[in-house]
């Protein structure tokens, strides 16, 4: 690409960029600033808070890889090998397991975060930036497209998705929006903040748990093994700990994390009709050995239409997965928004409008 518009101010949008030999799409305004690794997924590489400096995207400690460079020392081309950090699209699966789809080979989160997507500029002047990504799964039968748009002055990212079951039959999907934050954002001043919902919890009943294993709650409280847990509050990197927990059926869709000394914070506004689960994945130091071996501190907030690998819940039989008929779309839009605050978030209107507690 040769003429791509090269404006230094108002909203602006490349894919015209390389970095680790992946190609990158960077879209921005005055107040935000978004990289995509589209030859890595389109994963969402770092999120910018321009007037605070703020990247609210956790990053692993082996960062983003030359794939080209690199040998996985399995046969089964790990997730983990290739996991930078940052938001990644997850479908048809997404969990742990690594189970088959229908007879092909499944790792853990599925394939396309590890796809290259094809990326295209739909609309690029100083008012209004978008571009589309998408992707053709190799081993199920999807296609998923999603399209980034920042407005002038506007402190948010909307995302519109798409995702057909190109299958000449129906087809299980379980759809993830993995988004995970990190230090120096991430800290034991955040608070976490949702609407009224349920809490379950999913972590295995470690010593490095601080969730009871299979417990239940009410938000914001969940059992613990030495009473209720708090869920508003993230401890700190010195707590190690591991835990999962998952909040479902809840009354409006959106969460907010603030940062209560940085006073700066990032809300989602999301439809709850299609994300019907937030997995709240915790990595405070914990994890003594692989992949973390206690050096990671991050907090996923994870968008899901199923609960991991499209499970039940405990005592029924009837997956959370989702069945598309053959041809079938689902179409939904979110919107990741920025904001300043010292307290935290009361709600998040339909607008996008962040109401300050």
């Amino acid at each position: 690409m040769h003429y791509q518009n090269e404006r230094n101010f108002g909203c602006r949008v490349s894919d015209d960029w390389s970095f680790r030999n992946n190609k990158v799409a960077i879209i921005e305004n005055e107040l935000i600033r978004i990289v995509v690794l589209v030859d890595k997924g389109a994963d969402i590489y770092s999120f910018v808070h321009k007037p605070s400096d703020t990247d609210y995207m956790w990053r692993s400690v082996w960062g983003v890889r030359d794939t080209s460079k690199f040998l996985s020392t399995t046969g089964d081309s790990s997730w983990m090998d290739t996991y930078e950090g940052g938001w990644q699209s997850c479908a048809p699966t997404a969990g742990n397991s690594q189970q088959d789809y229908q007879g092909a080979p499944m790792g853990q989160h599925s394939e396309i975060s590890h796809m290259p997507w094809d990326s295209q500029i739909i609309k690029d002047d100083p008012e209004e930036c978008s571009i589309k990504f998408w992707v053709r799964t190799y081993r199920t039968p999807f296609y998923i497209e999603k399209t980034f748009t920042v407005k002038k002055n506007d402190p948010s990212l909307q995302i519109d998705f798409k995702l057909t079951n190109e299958s000449a039959g129906n087809s299980d999907c379980v759809w993830l929006e993995h988004i995970v934050f990190g230090d120096p954002f991430l800290s034991e001043q955040c608070r976490i903040d949702l609407p009224n919902s349920k809490i379950l919890n999913l972590n295995e009943g470690t010593s490095g748990n601080r969730l009871k294993s299979k417990g239940k709650g009410v938000w914001p409280f969940t059992e613990g093994p030495n009473g209720d847990v708090d869920m508003r509050e993230v401890p700190p990197k010195s707590s190690k700990l591991e835990d999962l927990a998952v909040y479902h059926d809840l009354s409006d869709g959106w969460y907010a994390i603030t940062n209560k000394k940085k006073k700066v914070g990032i809300g989602m506004l999301f439809s709850k009709e299609v994300f019907r689960y937030v997995w709240n994945w915790q990595v405070f130091g914990g994890g003594s050995g692989y992949p973390w071996y206690g050096r990671h501190y991050n907090l996923g907030l994870e968008l899901c239409t199923s609960l991991p690998d499209g499970n039940a819940f405990p005592g029924s039989q009837e997956k959370t997965s989702l069945n598309l008929k053959s041809g079938e779309s689902i179409e939904t839009s979110l919107k990741a928004i920025t904001y300043e605050s010292d307290t935290g978030v009361k709600q998040i209107k339909n607008n996008g409008t962040i109401v300050i507690n």
